[in-house]
Formats: structure tokens, sequence, C-alpha cells
């Protein structure tokens, strides 16, 4: 019976122990599993056009530097073509993909996305962070501003800006009435006294968006409806054409795109130029320029109410199917910042949509067009094209209207009326 109990004492002993060692050895291997999970950094991919410049690449490293073994991005070179890209985003978010967490995006395409439901709203991202949009260029803010919600972080700004023959020209027009004034003086002393793009393509748009604009006209609100129909409107598009059907452009201005115009602008043949901000370094290209350091930069003249700039450039945005969409918005949040434009800018020599980095001495130093007031305030005067989730059709329509009425095929009032009616249409059907 001794022998018994002593058995069975030894027999649960060794059970009990083997419960036990089995229990803390499943301990151990979870807390184990736990840990290394934890040490695996949350994934994610950005995705943007290709890049010639070193810059979005030090940008990701940087960032994955910071966040070493909590976040890593992948980043994926899309093709160059822009619509090609666009494509390609659109057939993946469709299907609700989750390819890519993070893309750029460009300055038309937020409302699109937004309406589409490819996009995630940041507002609550913005708020949390205490990220104030003020702090950046307003133009860049309003083209991701869909229907009272923020739907990216503007990354870098392009615009329409004017060059001038400073041999030629004392003062940058302060008005489209100055530079009309100033552009006759110049009739006889050069070939073109002012250089634009007014062909029937997307160009056009840009210019007449920076003349309706100026003069206090809008093509869509805020929430994408049509209000193109306005005294400002007409005042704007009049201005235009009392400039495109004068003789201070060449008699062939509407066939002129942005390569007709620098061409003739850098071989001395004009005296004032609206251009995008490249203009500058062709000016300065010893090499195909005949105008090296005769050349000044400036706003756009004002209209009635403002100096108005076709907005461009690229913003970043979030796709709502991201399975990480913490992790994305910090990614954005720093690509976006301060640090990542600095890099940006330093290293790829885009322009920067804060305000505060045009005073960083590193960036002004390496490119000191950054420092000048005139560079500086033209890309603050920028507008977007028309926030609509149906840009490219609303393009289209303003395309043949303006043409028309440019080339005298029809008055500026049919002009407005077709746009309101034919765009006014084109919202509803794409509502259906």
């Amino acid at each position: 019976m001794k022998t018994k109990k002593i058995l069975a004492l030894i027999v649960t002993t060794m059970i009990m122990a083997t419960t036990i060692v089995g229990c803390g050895s499943k301990d151990s291997s979870s807390s184990t599993t736990s840990t290394e999970t934890s040490k695996e950094p949350v994934k994610i991919v950005y995705a943007r056009g290709k890049d010639v410049t070193p810059a979005n690449v030090k940008v990701v490293e940087k960032f994955n530097e910071l966040n070493k073994g909590k976040i890593h991005v992948d980043f994926i070179e899309m093709p160059s073509d822009t619509g090609k890209q666009h494509d390609q985003y659109v057939t993946v978010f469709n299907a609700k993909g989750t390819d890519y967490d993070v893309f750029d995006a460009d300055v038309i395409w937020p409302a699109e996305f937004a309406q589409a439901g490819y996009a995630l709203p940041l507002d609550n991202y913005i708020a949390k962070d205490g990220i104030n949009l003020k702090d950046y260029m307003e133009g860049p803010i309003n083209s991701v501003t869909f229907k009272g919600k923020t739907w990216g972080m503007p990354k870098f700004i392009d615009a329409g800006l004017l060059f001038y023959r400073k041999d030629l020209v004392q003062t940058a027009p302060a008005t489209w009435e100055d530079l009309i004034t100033q552009a006759k003086a110049l009739k006889g002393k050069i070939d073109f006294p002012y250089l634009m793009q007014a062909k029937q393509y997307e160009g056009l748009v840009c210019n007449a968006v920076e003349f309706i604009s100026a003069y206090g006209g809008k093509v869509v609100d805020g929430d994408g409806n049509i209000s193109i129909s306005s005294p400002e409107t007409k005042k704007g598009l009049e201005t235009m054409k009392s400039i495109v059907a004068s003789d201070l452009v060449p008699s062939n201005i509407t066939t002129f795109m942005e390569t007709e115009s620098h061409t003739a602008f850098i071989e001395g043949k004009g005296g004032l130029i609206r251009n995008w901000p490249y203009q500058w370094a062709l000016a300065q290209d010893e090499a195909q320029s005949k105008v090296v350091g005769k050349v000044a930069i400036a706003p756009l003249p004002k209209g009635s109410v403002r100096s108005a700039a076709c907005l461009g450039g690229w913003n970043t945005m979030i796709n709502k199917y991201s399975k990480h969409p913490d992790e994305a918005w910090q990614f954005v949040k720093f690509m976006t910042g301060a640090e990542g434009q600095k890099i940006s800018a330093i290293d790829g020599g885009s322009a920067p949509t804060l305000l505060s980095l045009y005073k960083d001495s590193a960036v002004t130093t390496k490119n000191p067009l950054f420092a000048d007031k005139n560079f500086v305030d033209g890309l603050s005067a920028a507008v977007p094209r028309p926030v609509s989730p149906i840009y490219p059709k609303l393009s289209d329509i303003m395309q043949i209207e303006i043409s028309n009425y440019l080339t005298g095929k029809q008055d500026v009032d049919v002009a407005i009326k077709n746009m309101d009616t034919k765009m006014k249409a084109a919202v509803t059907d794409a509502s259906k």
C-alpha cells in the first residue's frame, strides 16, 4: 500500500511537471513568436511615375531609416506617361486592389478618385497630427479639396509664370492691360512682343483658366457644380481674345504649344512669354539660348481681381483599400512635410508647396531661383483647373468652345453658353 502511494505520488508529480513544462514551453513559444512578429515592419507600397532624379529614392530611404523595424516602404516606379499611370491606378482601385498603398497623383485627379471611392479622406489624420494646411500654398490645397474633404497632400508645385526680356522691358507688367501696353511698345523692336499657348489642347485650358480666374470667374464651385456662366468669365475670355487676335503675337498663335513658344523665346524672337518654370533653365542654357542673362521672371499679370496662374504639379494620396492606412499616412506626412519636400527640392529640383522652405538656406543655395520673390509670388498665385471628377470631359469641352471663339467661329456669349450647357449635361450623365 505504501509502495502504491509512493508510485502514485511520483506519477502525479511527473504529470504536474510535464504540464508545467508544457505550459511554460507554450508561453515561451508564444512570446517568442509575438516578439519576432513585432520586429517585422509593416510593409507599404508607394507608386509614382518615373523619376529621372534621385529625390524619390532618397525620400523613401530616409523614411525607412527613421522607421526601421516599424514601417518599410517599397517604391514602385510607374510608366512615364501620365495617362498610362492614371489608367493603371483606375484598373487596380476599381477592383479594390491593394497593390499600392500610397501613390502620387496629378493635380487634376483628386476629385475623380474621391468621387469614385478610390481615395482615403485625410481630414482625421490632419486634425489628429495638428497639421496646419495654411502652411502650404493655397492652390495645391484647393486641388486636393473636394466636397469639403481633403483627399491628398500637396507634394510639389508647377504653375504658369511670366518671363520677359529685361533688356527690353524695364518693369514687369502688373496687369494684363499693362502687358498689352508694354507689348505694343515692343512692336518693331522684336518679332513677337508676346508669346503664349493657344492651340486646341490642354495648354489652352491652362491659359484660359488663368484669364478667367484673374477676373474673378470660376468654371466649377467647390462641389463640382458648373459655374462658368458669369460676367467675370466673359471679361477674362474677352481679354484673352484681345491678345490672341492682335498683332502682338505670332499670326499662327493658335498652333502654338509650349515647344513653339519657348523655342521662339530662346531664339530671341519674343519679348514676353507665359510659360511653365522650366522656361527659366532653357533661357540660361548657353548651348541653345540666345537670351542668356537677359531674362527676368514675374507673376502673371493681374486681372480686375487677382493674379492667377494655372496650377500644375503633383499630390500624394492613399488608396482607400490599403490594409495599412495608418502607416501609409505616416509616409505621406513625412514625404509632403518639411523634411520630405526639402529632399525633393534639393535632390530633385521640385518646387515645394510648403512656403517655409523658400526661406531655407539649404534649399535656396541649391536652387537660387527658389529665393526669387517674384518666382515664389508667381507660384503662390496658382489656381487649380476645374476640380471635378469628370475633369477630362470638361477640358475637352473647353478646348473646343474656347478654340472656336479665339479663331472667330463664334462669339464669346455663344462660347460660354455652349460650355455651360455641355458641361452641365456631362455632370448629369456622370451622376446617373
